[in-house]
C-alpha cells in the first residue's frame, strides 16, 4: 500500500494500472468508510482512497481548523481491513497551488436547499474538489455513501451533466448497533449526547413506518419530529423534509420513491441522516 502526496506520482502510478475504484474522504476514518472501500473492491482491480480536508466546503465559523487530521491512524485502519493500492494524501498547496481556486464547479439550485441553505457554498466546494480529484485519479468508479444524500445527488448529477466518465456507486449508510449513522463528527459528541443522537434514526424509522401505513400529511410528521427534538434539548433543527428520492424535489403524495432527510444540532455538533422509502 502506497501513500502518495504528489499529483505527479499519482498520475505516474495510474498510467501503469488497469481499472481503478476511488473512495474520496476527508480522513478521520471509521467503519462507515470501510464499507465504501469494501464496495470499491467489488468494482475494479485497484483502489485509491484520498484523504484531504477540503477548505472550500467549509463555511465561516465551521470546524475546518479543528477537523481531525489522522493520516497515520487512517492508514493503519485501512491496512487492518485488507489495504488498498494507494492512499492519496495531498497537502493543501498541492490541490490549491494558487491558494484561491479561480475556477469552481457551480451546482444548480439544489445547492441552496436542505443543507445548502445552512452551509452556503458547501456544495460548490464539494463539486469542485471532486472534479479535481477525478481529473487527477482518473477512476473508472467512485463510491459515495448515502448518509450525505444531497452530496450524493449533486455528484451523480454533476457526472451526468459534465459527461465525466466515472460510474458512481451509492453505498448504504453505515450504522452503529443502536442505529446512529457513523460519522467522523460523532467524535465531537459526549457520551450522553451519543445516546441522545440515536433519536434521529428513531424518528426516521417512525416516519417511514407511518408513511408506509398510509400517512401522507408530511408537514405534520415533520412538525412532530422537530417538536420532539427541541423538547429534548436539541439546539436547533435545520430541517425535517420528505423529498422525491430521484429528483430531491419536495415529495408529492403521488411519489413512490421518497427520502426523509434530517439535519439538527445537538450541543455543538450538526448531525445529518436520512432514510429511503419505496411505496
Amino acid at each position: 500500500m502506497k501513500i502518495i502526496h504528489s499529483i505527479e506520482e499519482l498520475r505516474a502510478w495510474r498510467a501503469t494500472v488497469g481499472t481503478v475504484a476511488f473512495v474520496p474522504t476527508m480522513g478521520n476514518l471509521h467503519a462507515g468508510h470501510m464499507t465504501l472501500i469494501d464496495a470499491a473492491r467489488k468494482e475494479a482491480e485497484h483502489i485509491v482512497v484520498s484523504i484531504f480536508v477540503n477548505r472550500l466546503q467549509f463555511g465561516q465559523g465551521e470546524d475546518f481548523e479543528v477537523y481531525p487530521r489522522t493520516l497515520e491512524q487512517d492508514a493503519a485502519l485501512i491496512a487492518a481491513q485488507g489495504g488498498v493500492d494507494v492512499i492519496f494524501a495531498p497537502d493543501e498547496k498541492v490541490l490549491y497551488p494558487k491558494v484561491i481556486q479561480q475556477y469552481q464547479v457551480e451546482p444548480p439550485a439544489i445547492q441552496d436547499e436542505l443543507c445548502g441553505a445552512f452551509r452556503p457554498g458547501h456544495f460548490r466546494g464539494v463539486a469542485t474538489v471532486v472534479t479535481k480529484l477525478f481529473n487527477i485519479v482518473q477512476p473508472n468508479v467512485a463510491c459515495f455513501g448515502k448518509k450525505d444524500y444531497q452530496q450524493l445527488f449533486v455528484i451523480k448529477s454533476m457526472v451526468e451533466d459534465l459527461n465525466q466518465p466515472v460510474k458512481i456507486v451509492s453505498v448504504d449508510t453505515g450504522r452503529a448497533a443502536d442505529g446512529l449513522a457513523l460519522s467522523s463528527r460523532n467524535g465531537y459528541l459526549s457520551a450522553a449526547h451519543k445516546l441522545e443522537a440515536t433519536r434521529i434514526y428513531h424518528h426516521l424509522s417512525r416516519m417511514k413506518a407511518a408513511i408506509e401505513a398510509g400517512e401522507r400529511d408530511y408537514e405534520r410528521l415533520s412538525a412532530e419530529t422537530t417538536g420532539d427534538l427541541l423538547a429534548r434539548g436539541w439546539v436547533s433543527v435545520d430541517y425535517v423534509e420528505m423529498r422525491n428520492a430521484l429528483t430531491l424535489k419536495p415529495a408529492a403524495v403521488t411519489d413512490h420513491q421518497l427520502v426523509i432527510l434530517i439535519a439538527a444540532r445537538l450541543g455543538h455538533t450538526r448531525l445529518i441522516d436520512n432514510i429511503e422509502i419505496s411505496l
